[in-house]
């Protein structure tokens, strides 16, 4: 993943009612932008300049540089798995599998990984990845934390600072998690798998 600015794979509008344009220009706009602008300027002439994202993740000492990393990796990987909202959006294949063997069912999970965001106090995230046992995980992350520090594979990730959906959702962020399953794109969290 790059440390610069990413291109979203849709327009600001693209996903309403889910994500409103607005939430999209303050959120990708001006939130991640100041996590990008900030690490590069305490990066420059540093050892971490050259070092690719994940890698300052995985190995910067608490602080300024891995609280920006961590928060870039983190907001890249939430903005790029979205698309436009569908009804009934799920899984197919070899991702489809894996959750049934991990949680029995498409919709343990959604209750297990919703259940893990509804309830993580703060600020923070919650993610789907795999671990050294190549086996499926839900974990909260508070802060800039993700899966990357623990040694797993990150998949699926959501926002669950206020910022993320404030705007639309105001205080309910059991309606926000609700309506986050309408907008993934299974193909690139099944990706990210391999």
């Amino acid at each position: 993943m790059d440390k610069q600015m990413p291109v979203l794979p849709y327009a600001n509008d693209a996903l309403e009612p889910v994500v409103s344009r607005q939430t999209i220009e303050f959120h990708y706009g001006k939130h991640l932008q100041t996590y990008v602008n900030a690490l590069a300027s305490l990066t420059s002439g540093t050892a971490y300049a050259d070092k690719s994202l994940e890698d300052i993740v995985r190995t910067a000492p608490a602080g300024a540089v891995f609280n920006n990393a961590g928060q870039i990796f983190n907001h890249v990987s939430y903005f790029m798995q979205f698309r436009a909202p569908q009804a009934d959006n799920a899984p197919k294949g070899a991702l489809a599998a894996k959750i049934d063997e991990a949680f029995g069912s498409f919709d343990e999970f959604k209750k297990q990984f919703a259940q893990a965001a509804a309830t993580l106090f703060g600020s923070g995230w919650a993610w789907l990845s795999l671990n050294a046992e190549n086996k499926l995980v839900i974990k909260q992350y508070p802060n800039a934390n993700c899966p990357i520090r623990d040694g797993e594979k990150p998949l699926l990730v959501i926002d669950v600072w206020e910022h993320a959906y404030y705007l639309d959702y105001q205080n309910r962020r059991a309606d926000y998690i609700a309506e986050f399953w309408k907008i993934i794109n299974w193909q690139v969290v099944e990706k990210r798998m391999k």
